[in-house]
């Protein structure tokens, strides 16, 4: 898979959010930014990213994948913003 088949596959299922995708082969990082996870426990929003993704998963296609999501306020001050 490619970062491109990643972010096309999170936009489809995911309204909302803005994808940044890292990574090659069955290895990527995975930046989510959105409203949707306003209220949200850190635990809840990897469970919506690993959903959106269960094929991919299941099949093998994606592997190891880090994750982490913000709220738009939340990106604001992150330090991964910085290099994005």
């Amino acid at each position: 898979m490619q970062p491109s088949d990643v972010k096309s596959r999170l936009e489809s299922q995911i309204d909302g959010c803005e994808f940044h995708i890292q990574g090659e082969g069955c290895n990527f990082q995975v930046i989510a930014v959105g409203d949707v996870f306003d209220g949200m426990s850190p635990v809840k929003r990897q469970q919506l990213i690993y959903g959106a993704l269960s094929d991919e998963i299941a099949s093998g296609a994606l592997h190891a994948i880090s994750i982490k999501t913000f709220t738009p306020a939340q990106w604001e001050s992150a330090p991964e913003n910085l290099g994005v």
